[in-house]
């Protein structure tokens, strides 16, 4: 993709291009612009621009204008994780510049960082490749969430980066009051889901980052190669239990609601596409478990979480909030997802 194949920012999304220019130069000696603001498709939580100037290319992240939800949209937190796990070669772009807490340059917190040249891929089937190229993809995407849960975050200045334990109590509870705060009509399945997770909690063994959003459209591969050069959208990073990324990066394999990146029905073997059972395999081996139980709890508990984050998405955009003009088409899966995850409830007893 170009810069001309991106549609300029429309005027119902204005940044103000010239402060914008000031603080980039006020934060890099030898800086010019001017500055061209085109922004990115999807973005559906923090709005994402491509910033073309003559010496080189970037990308901006904000915060969404208008009222936000508590604790949502966390780019302070985005650029604080990048900023640490790039000097260790884990897959991130460069942090340029820093981060601008200050919402009276363009209207929100933001922070620019480098512009990784890629391949974006939105289809898990994968589409024109041969079997042996979509094998090493998936590889690779397991492979390098798995080296990220082996990052020793306290070595790399992370810490207190979010609490150790009770992560799913911790999560469950966010994404209940994150819900209720957004709730536009009432869901049965919710409301079930809602009572029944928190008291069936899997007992957390580790503690290790955790991406919060670990998924094929947030990553850009290597032009050539299988090869995963960045992993994008930090948002919902902290420090928990690393079975819940795990956990949320095989949906794909276990529901067809969440997205094109849907594996469910596909020939995997013809395809190249690993199985479940060989996806835990890998990881497992890497990561040294002996392997994932209670698979069916923790894809209600995604489904819930999932169900969570577009109810959020529905109500920005019935505020008249929302990144992308088609938010409310999107977000119209709301329902069944929150009733698939109940039927997993159900399969694991509840």
């Amino acid at each position: 993709m170009t810069a001309n194949d991106i549609p300029a920012t429309p005027e119902s999304d204005p940044i103000d291009t010239a402060a914008l220019e000031r603080w980039m130069t006020s934060r890099m000696p030898g800086f010019e612009g001017p500055v061209r603001l085109t922004k990115f498709e999807g973005g559906q939580s923090n709005p994402t621009y491509r910033v073309d100037t003559p010496g080189g290319s970037y990308v901006l992240r904000r915060q969404p204008f208008g009222k936000l939800l508590p604790s949502a949209h966390a780019v302070d937190r985005e650029y604080r994780i990048i900023a640490a796990l790039h000097p260790t070669g884990f897959p991130v772009p460069k942090p340029w510049f820093g981060l601008c807490a200050d919402d009276s340059v363009i209207g929100s917190m933001f922070y620019v960082m480098a512009l990784v040249e890629g391949r974006n891929l939105w289809d898990g089937s994968l589409p024109g490749m041969a079997p042996a190229e979509r094998t090493a993809i998936y590889h690779a995407m397991i492979d390098t969430l798995a080296d990220l849960h082996n990052v020793d975050y306290e070595a790399i200045g992370l810490g207190d980066y979010g609490k150790p334990g009770d992560y799913f109590a911790r999560q469950i509870g966010r994404w209940t009051k994150q819900y209720r705060a957004a709730e536009t009509e009432a869901i049965p399945a919710m409301d079930r889901l809602i009572e029944w997770l928190p008291a069936t909690m899997p007992a957390q063994e580790r503690t290790s980052i955790v991406h919060g959003d670990y998924r094929i459209d947030n990553m850009i591969f290597h032009m050539t190669e299988p090869r995963v050069v960045a992993v994008l959208d930090w948002e919902l990073s902290t420090l928990g239990d690393p079975m819940a990324d795990f956990a949320y990066y095989l949906m794909p394999w276990l529901s067809d609601r969440m997205g094109v990146s849907n594996v469910v029905g596909l020939d995997h073997r013809a395809l190249g596409i690993p199985t479940l059972d060989e996806a835990v395999e890998r990881y497992c081996a890497r990561t040294g478990r002996s392997g994932v139980p209670d698979l069916d709890w923790y894809a209600a508990y995604n489904l819930f979480r999932f169900t969570a984050i577009l109810q959020g998405i529905k109500k920005r955009a019935l505020d008249g909030n929302a990144s992308n003009a088609e938010a409310l088409q999107r977000v119209e899966r709301i329902g069944p997802l929150a009733e698939q995850g109940w039927d997993y409830a159900l399969k694991a007893g509840a």
